[in-house]
């Protein structure tokens, strides 16, 4: 054996070791951060229809608990506030690491104003004790929604009419936003669309929450959990953008929500470039979806009714 080949088999095995040490660490740092962000932080519900009339006196009992199927056989649960027979229906989805409770307020005022049924669920992975532990970034989550819609057309009405009409809106905040558009690609009978702080892809979720998880914006863990996603996913990973999904929109309105404090501003506000409606843009506002339960009573006031308003004309 020559010198320099033994001197190379010296070093490899001095450094192996420590090569497969180095190796193990990514690994198990990887399926830290995929098995953390793929299941969100939960708490209980900030409010329910039922401690909602216990503190403010004012009767929801017309918001029940909703249960259905989603396509690929799992269990979904939402809160469903009936409106008039054959009305429009509005279906509200919260962002990453919320629940529907954040968007009680905003089902409620939408059903009193507009008088159409509303639905608002849980995303899987998301609420307490969720039916699905995991969320898939948005690789499941469109569907889901195309389920829920499937589940509002089994309601009738106490006349024996169909529960919902033709026309159905979709809300969503972040990785809602992601998914409403999805599911407006794949179900035409999605006629309008609210995007609050819409990211650009669904890599922007996933870094978003690998920040959360770490308590730090830092590029190697970001790429670190890019990779182990990927490797988790089975190639199932979403690879769609937002704008790829809007291209594909026909006869949908839509409202682009941004707000000044928003990290997805700006990938929200380009989404305008990728429809082939203009849409209605509401910049610069001083809260978003994704902080309404933080916000006061005039703040929310003053985000909801442009949404209100914006599904009451566009699904008549």
């Amino acid at each position: 054996m020559s010198p320099r080949k033994s001197v190379a088999r010296k070093v490899l095995r001095a450094f192996l070791p420590i090569i497969l040490i180095l190796g193990l660490v990514v690994v198990t740092v990887g399926a830290w951060l995929v098995y953390g962000i793929t299941r969100p932080p939960r708490a209980a519900y900030l409010v329910t229809p039922q401690t909602f009339e216990k503190d403010t006196g004012i009767t929801v009992s017309k918001a029940t608990d909703a249960k259905w199927k989603n396509h690929d056989g799992t269990d979904a649960r939402g809160w469903l506030i009936l409106g008039a027979d054959e009305a429009p229906a509005v279906i509200l989805l919260h962002g990453y690491g919320a629940d529907r409770s954040w968007l009680l307020n905003l089902a409620i005022k939408l059903n009193e104003t507009t008088n159409y049924t509303v639905l608002w669920p849980d995303l899987r992975g998301h609420g307490e004790n969720p039916p699905v532990n995991w969320t898939s970034f948005g690789a499941l989550e469109g569907d889901d929604v195309t389920a829920a819609i499937d589940y509002l057309r089994t309601l009738k009405s106490q006349t024996g009419k169909p529960q919902i009409g033709s026309h159905v809106g979709v809300y969503g905040i972040g990785l809602g936003a992601y998914a409403a558009l999805d599911a407006a690609a794949r179900y035409p009978e999605v006629k309008a669309l609210a995007l609050d702080s819409a990211p650009a892809s669904p890599d922007d979720v996933v870094r978003a929450a690998t920040t959360a998880r770490t308590g730090m914006s830092n590029s190697a863990f970001q790429r670190l959990a890019h990779v182990a996603m990927r490797v988790y996913d089975f190639g199932k990973f979403p690879t769609k953008t937002s704008c790829e999904l809007a291209q594909s929109l026909r006869e949908v309105r839509v409202l682009l929500l941004a707000g000044v404090q928003d990290p997805w501003q700006q990938s929200t506000l380009d989404l305008a470039r990728c429809l082939k409606t203009p849409p209605e843009v509401r910049r610069e506002l001083t809260v978003t979806g994704a902080v309404l339960p933080s916000s006061t009573g005039e703040q929310e006031e003053a985000y909801d009714r442009p949404v209100i308003e914006f599904f009451g004309k566009s699904l008549r």
